[in-house]
């Protein structure tokens, strides 16, 4: 039983930190200049996000050499360029990935 009131604790100081920096704080807090920082940090933040999944192994080690996540990443960037469709981007690198992994 405490191990489930744990999990629903911490689930609930996650979303209310989270929810009261989006609740309380208004666009028109902020001058020109923190919003252009502010304008930057999906960009900054997505490459780690994407990079641990795509160049490491299980064991977190850097995997180069016969990736056929890095083919599949590609090919979804390409068509994500091409497109501008998230959906079109994700499922051309879901069903990329599945064929180098699967039929290749």
């Amino acid at each position: 039983m405490t191990n489930w009131f744990l999990i629903i604790y911490c689930g609930l100081i996650t979303f209310f930190t989270r929810f009261s920096m989006i609740a309380l704080l208004k666009k028109e807090m902020f001058n020109d200049r923190v919003r252009e920082v502010l304008s930057y940090v999906p960009s900054a933040i997505f490459p780690a996000i994407i990079f641990p999944a795509i160049f490491l192994d299980s064991a977190g080690s850097i995997q180069i050499e016969d990736n056929p996540k890095i083919i599949a990443a590609f090919i979804a960037t390409i068509v994500g360029i091409f497109t501008r469709n998230i959906i079109a981007t994700i499922f051309s690198g879901l069903a990329s990935y599945w064929f180098l992994v699967f039929v290749v």
